[in-house]
């Protein structure tokens, strides 16, 4: 059985997950926003760099464009002993301050002194981690990094379900008007020839000394070469492969963004020629509306992976 293609992922989202592994919490947070590649800016707390290239690489996998911002916070979840006095420290160093007598202050010594004595202050410092706890950690991490990763996809999708939608709109309403402009530009050249042979017989009727008459050939001649020039069959026929091309995109099921901002780029152009060679009003504005149109299209693909 065929698998349906998956709809075009959005460029936003957002995705977090967190956890414990061997007393230390962690949690993981991912945002992703428009980019023109994959930009991955990574944060990691101190001593964690060892990761960073896992998480390139894992993201790289899921991900082909957007900025992505992504950070790892680190934090014990069983705190620290507290600090201890060593009581027989202190004793041995009073037991020297007394010996040396006269030699020295026979002042007491004062309590931050004897605390920067070496061995009187426990600072309850853990010996290096082993290599197996490190690695069973980082292998947490990394599941937890997936686990966000995932959500993050969803929502790019979610997000790109809801854009699709409006980009399909979008290129139903360009379909409309150029359907319209080509109603309208197919009697173009009937309006171009009664137009020219109307101010000619306003001439003609009202001549001039010397005034030559018009020849009809001429005439027609004339009336072909405006036709020509004001022909946009060729633009209506590349907006409708466009329409064709940018409906196959959206069902495809891949990264299509750039393709589809590729499109809109075409659209752009003949919309501004057909509205450039128009020699009608009414057309000349539905020139305008697609160009409106278009613009939003645009906007809406550069969301689109």
């Amino acid at each position: 059985m065929d698998r349906q293609p998956l709809p075009p992922s959005s460029m936003t989202g957002f995705g977090a997950s967190t956890g414990t592994a061997d007393g230390v919490q962690w949690r993981w947070e991912l945002k992703s926003v428009n980019g023109r590649g994959l930009d991955v800016r990574l944060r990691l707390p101190p001593g964690s760099d060892r990761l960073d290239q896992r998480v390139r690489e894992r993201l790289a996998q899921r991900l082909q464009r957007g900025s992505v911002s992504v950070q790892l916070e680190l934090s014990r979840a069983v705190a620290k002993p507290p600090l201890q006095i060593n009581a027989e420290a202190i004793a041995r160093v009073l037991a020297l301050h007394e010996a040396l007598g006269p030699r020295v202050d026979r002042a007491p010594p004062r309590l931050e002194t004897l605390l920067q004595v070496r061995g009187v202050l426990d600072t309850g410092e853990e010996p290096p981690e082993a290599e197996a706890v490190v690695i069973a950690r980082d292998g947490a991490l990394l599941a937890g990094l997936d686990a966000a990763l995932d959500q993050l996809v969803a929502a790019r999708r979610q997000e790109g379900v809801r854009l699709s939608a409006v980009i399909a709109d979008q290129i139903a309403g360009i379909a409309e008007l150029v359907g319209q402009a080509g109603a309208l530009a197919a009697t173009q050249p009937a309006q171009l020839h009664a137009r020219l042979t109307q101010a000619l017989a306003e001439l003609l009727a009202s001549p001039q000394p010397g005034q030559r008459s018009i020849d009809p050939q001429r005439l027609e001649a004339e009336v072909a070469l405006l036709a020509l020039k004001a022909d946009v069959r060729e633009e209506l026929d590349r907006l409708t492969a466009h329409i064709g091309q940018a409906r196959d995109l959206l069902s495809s099921g891949t990264a299509i963004g750039r393709k589809l901002d590729f499109l809109a780029q075409e659209f752009n152009r003949e919309a501004n020629t057909l509205t450039s060679k128009s020699a009608d009003m009414a057309l000349t504005r539905l020139g305008i509306e697609l160009k409106a149109i278009v613009d939003q299209f645009r906007e809406q693909v550069q969301n689109i992976e």
